[in-house]
């Protein structure tokens, strides 16, 4: 009975000197609670709308107040003009207009205009019924009101880039960014780690090659192969799915090389971390697909997240990418328009790059 309890406590000695297990064993636990807790909501709230009135009558700033007052809304602008609240489209700022027609309040066929962003069709369709939902009880509100002798309702919603609400629109951009950062991360640290288990990184070590040059020539290869997978990508999305590509496809392939470059950037600092082919393979899979899956905006809206998971979700190159994705695919916007995201990634890379020279080891 000593040997076995010996033995026991051999392991717990043996797991407790080992660092990344006991952060497996009891950090992630709480990591994954607090993710999945906060972040898997379908409910929309805090969604950026902005209101052309064209009324300006005591009823539609009661429907005004009351849209500023919800839960599910929070007043980015009053616009002008359409034109205006179609830029805020473009610029990614707003996710709902609300026109109201001239002389709202006294014309009996008068209807409300909502135009939702379609680029993610429950998002759209949600934000749609809550709006006509809030209206509808104004209207319920105000008909035996003196405020107005006709407040009839009848919403007419328009989806924008995604008229047909094809599902795919909106995951298309989202398996793209996973795909791409699992794959190139997962083969860059498992390809480097592979030379240190076999022996084959000593050679390297010696050479007169700078350890700069050495993470560049092993990123390379897997840069190249990339192309090939981006260009699958596009084409079974184009051909096979009938995702439109608005924009340039220049572009988008220029973005798609950056984004793969930065998830290239990222398996090689996983390299300097992980000592061998399984612990490489874990790291990339846990620790980049829940940050993607949860943090990008590709399944749950950012902007129902806690502040504190909003800030971290900056981190994650993923929403960059996808958000850069749809402006381009499916909004068909320029090169200036997602400028933002093209320094952030081109930054992530640069630093990930400085970060791996300095973290590599020029002795095993």
């Amino acid at each position: 009975m000593k040997q076995f309890i010996s033995f026991i406590r051999k392991e717990f000695y043996h797991i407790f000197r080992d660092k990344r297990t006991m952060m497996i064993l009891l950090a992630m636990p709480i990591i994954l609670i607090i993710l999945f807790g906060y972040a898997i909501t379908t409910e929309i709230k805090r969604a950026p709308i902005a209101i052309l009135d064209q009324s300006r009558d005591e009823v539609t700033q009661k429907m005004i107040d009351h849209l500023s007052a919800s839960e599910y809304f929070e007043l980015y602008t009053m616009v002008n003009s359409e034109a205006e609240g179609q830029a805020l489209f473009r610029q990614g700022k707003v996710r709902l207009l609300i026109i109201f027609p001239a002389q709202y309040a006294s014309s009996p066929d008068a209807s409300v205009q909502l135009l939702a962003d379609a680029t993610d069709p429950n998002e759209a369709t949600q934000l749609a019924a809550y709006a006509t939902a809030i209206l509808s009880q104004v209207k319920v509100e105000t008909i035996n009101s003196p405020l107005s002798t006709a407040t009839a309702i009848t919403p007419v919603v328009s989806l924008l880039y995604n008229p047909l609400m094809k599902g795919a629109y909106n995951f298309v951009p989202g398996v793209m960014g996973l795909i791409l950062i699992l794959i190139c991360a997962m083969m860059t640290s498992v390809g480097i780690v592979k030379e240190k288990e076999i022996g084959t990184m000593e050679v390297l070590l010696v050479s007169p090659m700078k350890p700069v040059y050495i993470i560049l020539a092993k990123a390379t290869p897997y840069l190249l192969l990339s192309l090939v997978n981006i260009a699958t990508i596009l084409s079974l999305s184009y051909f096979l799915l009938g995702v439109p590509i608005a924009g340039s496809l220049t572009l988008l392939v220029s973005v798609s090389i950056l984004y793969a470059l930065v998830s290239l950037c990222l398996g090689l600092l996983i390299s300097t971390v992980a000592d061998t082919q399984q612990a490489a393979m874990l790291v990339s899979a846990v620790v980049l697909m829940l940050p993607v899956m949860l943090l990008s905006g590709m399944m749950f809206p950012i902007e129902n997240m806690p502040k504190i998971l909003q800030v971290l979700s900056n981190i994650v190159p993923a929403r960059w990418y996808i958000s850069a994705v749809k402006d381009i695919m499916i909004k068909g916007l320029g090169a200036r328009a997602i400028l933002p995201e093209i320094s952030i990634l081109a930054g992530m890379a640069v630093f990930l790059v400085a970060l791996s020279v300095k973290r590599f080891k020029i002795r095993l």
